[in-house]
């Protein structure tokens, strides 16, 4: 798969993802936080295992490690996330969840030992901007549940990162099937502990519910797995960060949600960091060339 088409995938996840915030307010009035996690990842699991079976009968040991792992760090990212939208406003856990796209680059640094390049520098800033202009509303108040956000972004950051690992040396689609069935058993468990499991009892809670598990999950993170072995760590977290202008758009098409002035500049800006950190990378192989070879993970648009 070529870097643009697995950069396409990712954008195609993220506007399935903008949607997942509707949803998950649809399923939370009628269903528990590790109730509707356990529901989303285990009917997603279901489906895509039945699809994909012949695959999971050749799975390995050392997939199976890093599902459980990675299926761990997105269970306590959702936990962390649907508490903090209870618990904050809208606007605050947009934006602090959007934070990722600073932790994606910081963690790889840190667990990597991998310079950040300029030009992230530069696209990271310019997200961070176009995210506060489109989701922060004055005033600014801190409040618990924005500390849940904060955990969820630190944990999505670690995801990612975790993921470009493992897509090198498993196999993607069991790897991603797989983690969806831990994320569903460890929110299962949480349930049967902590709540009182059910069915949705609703229309709308079976819609959200479908919708999540089907779109927002199933495809989403068995894509999102698949795509990264093809790109970069930080190009993914960037092109994730446009994650709260699909939200919006979401909002303006549904809800009626009217953007202001501010809000298309973030937008805007949003999109253009993303641009950046894409350009330029042609001309900068040729002229490194001269000097010497290249490592290949230092293009991540040439990336193959």
């Amino acid at each position: 798969m070529k870097p643009l088409k697995a950069d396409l995938m990712i954008l195609f996840i993220t506007m399935c993802w903008g949607s997942s915030y509707l949803f998950m307010k649809m399923g939370l009035d009628s269903l528990g936080e590790f109730n509707l996690i356990a529901l989303r990842f285990g009917l997603a699991f279901i489906l895509a295992g039945v699809i994909f079976l012949p695959r999971l009968r050749q799975v390995n040991v050392k997939t199976i490690r890093y599902a459980m792992l990675l299926g761990f760090i997105l269970f306590i990212m959702f936990s962390a996330l649907t508490f903090g939208l209870k618990t904050t406003t809208t606007s605050n856990a947009g934006f602090l969840v959007s934070l990722t796209v600073v932790f994606v680059p910081l963690l790889h640094t840190f667990l990597f030992k991998k310079k950040i390049e300029n030009r992230v520098v530069v696209s990271i800033l310019l997200a961070l901007t176009g995210i506060a202009l489109l989701t922060i509303q004055l005033p600014f108040t801190f409040k618990i549940g924005d500390l849940f956000c904060i955990a969820a972004a630190l944990c999505y950051a670690l995801h990612i990162n975790m993921v470009s690992t493992a897509a090198q040396k498993v196999d993607t689609l069991s790897l991603g099937i797989l983690q969806l069935g831990f994320t569903g058993l460890y929110a299962f468990i949480s349930s049967l502990l902590f709540e009182a499991p059910v069915w949705p009892n609703t229309t709308n809670s079976w819609i959200a519910v479908l919708v999540l598990s089907v779109v927002c999950t199933a495809v989403g993170f068995i894509f999102q797995t698949i795509a990264q072995k093809y790109t970069t760590a930080a190009r993914t977290g960037l092109v994730f960060s446009l994650e709260p202008v699909f939200a919006a758009l979401v909002g303006y098409w549904f809800a009626r949600e009217i953007l202001n002035s501010n809000q298309y500049l973030g937008a805007a800006l949003v999109f253009l960091s993303v641009v950046i950190s894409s350009v330029d990378v042609n001309v900068r192989r040729r002229s490194t060339i001269k000097n010497g070879p290249v490592p290949m993970e230092s293009y991540s648009a040439e990336f193959k």
